[in-house]
């Protein structure tokens, strides 16, 4: 089977660096995740922040821009070389200190001598604003905040199972990464640290944002806070970073004469449109049991997915939830 493509995580640098666990069913082509402490199930990231320091550690002819983005709890590390040649091109185009948004792959290093080294490898890299980092901040918040309710109520149970996870409403997602955070983090997992990060991370927006005034779309933690939509973060709508990044790619990919939509793919398009009512998108699974009414099988179904989100046509606000990009 095909694998679909991994959604973006929006998780803090506290958290992520922190983690040194890799994870991967063995099986060919299989996706390869890094696992944090409170079992966010690691391929992609989504990161909003300040570039605080840019160099080229390569040559002219063989450029390696490397670059530290910080977030309210640390830093990322981003690494981008001749592989990745549309994101160290937007790289060497910036200068720190600057906001910018990132999307890409995470990745481990664990060398023979010891240690253990996180970085992001990007695919996408744009310049950014002050108040997408908080919309991406406060995202991460509520992303974190579900992660802790679930860490702490897989803790009470007697014999955890992924099972009961399901049971008390959490996607598979976020009830798989809990059970291999609590096998391996178990003994060192401090969940009043993950805490004091989020109240931190949410008084480094407070005060620089009207998102309060936006109490009413939720902050987690308080009264009249958004509800969780099946143990996931509730995305952040039309203004959602990674929202606005796919609408410039595919404003790029039409200036060159980007492909259109096939058949299957024009289908699986109508179907998406058609369900897509509510401002947090659809559920994959029920794209997947109405494509299965138009004769479209999840194996195939995967293909076309995969081919509507390299063009743009749609994107993945939050873990587990599809939208048809504006327009389209």
């Amino acid at each position: 089977m095909v694998p679909g493509r991994e959604v973006a995580w929006r998780v803090f640098a506290g958290e992520y660096n922190v983690s040194d666990l890799e994870h991967s069913s063995g099986e060919e082509r299989a996706a390869s995740y890094v696992i944090t402490p409170l079992g966010a199930k690691v391929n992609r990231l989504m990161v909003v922040g300040v570039i605080t320091d840019l160099e080229n550690a390569g040559t002219e002819a063989e450029p390696l821009w490397k670059a530290r983005v910080s977030d309210p709890t640390g830093v990322f590390y981003i690494s981008a070389g001749q592989y990745q040649p549309e994101a160290a091109r937007a790289l060497s185009k910036m200068k720190a200190p600057s906001f910018a948004a990132i999307i890409g792959k995470s990745r481990i290093y664990k060398p023979e001598d010891g240690g253990v080294y996180l970085s992001i490898r990007p695919e996408v890299v744009r310049g950014a604003d002050e108040k997408l980092r908080s919309l991406w901040v406060l995202d991460a918040c509520r992303s974190l905040k579900n992660r802790i309710d679930a860490m702490e109520e897989a803790a009470d149970l007697e014999n955890p199972a992924k099972e009961q996870l399901r049971a008390l409403g959490y996607s598979d997602s976020v009830a798989d990464g809990i059970m291999l955070a609590l096998q391996h983090y178990r003994d060192k997992l401090d969940i009043g640290r993950y805490r004091a990060m989020l109240r931190d991370a949410l008084k480094f927006i407070i005060p620089q944002s009207n998102l309060v005034a936006a109490g009413k779309e939720g902050i987690p933690g308080q009264a009249g806070g958004t509800e969780v939509d099946g143990g996931e973060a509730v995305g952040l709508s039309a203004e959602d970073p990674e929202a606005k990044i796919v609408e410039q790619l595919k404003e790029e990919e039409d200036e060159k004469g980007g492909k259109k939509p096939g058949e299957q793919e024009e289908k699986v398009l109508e179907i998406i449109a058609r369900l897509d009512k509510s401002p947090k998108g659809v559920a994959y699974e029920t794209i997947i049991e109405n494509s299965k009414k138009e004769g479209i099988g999840q194996e195939e179904l995967e293909e076309v997915f995969n081919g509507l989100l390299d063009k743009g046509l749609v994107y993945e606000p939050i873990l587990g939830r599809v939208k048809v990009v504006k327009g389209k």
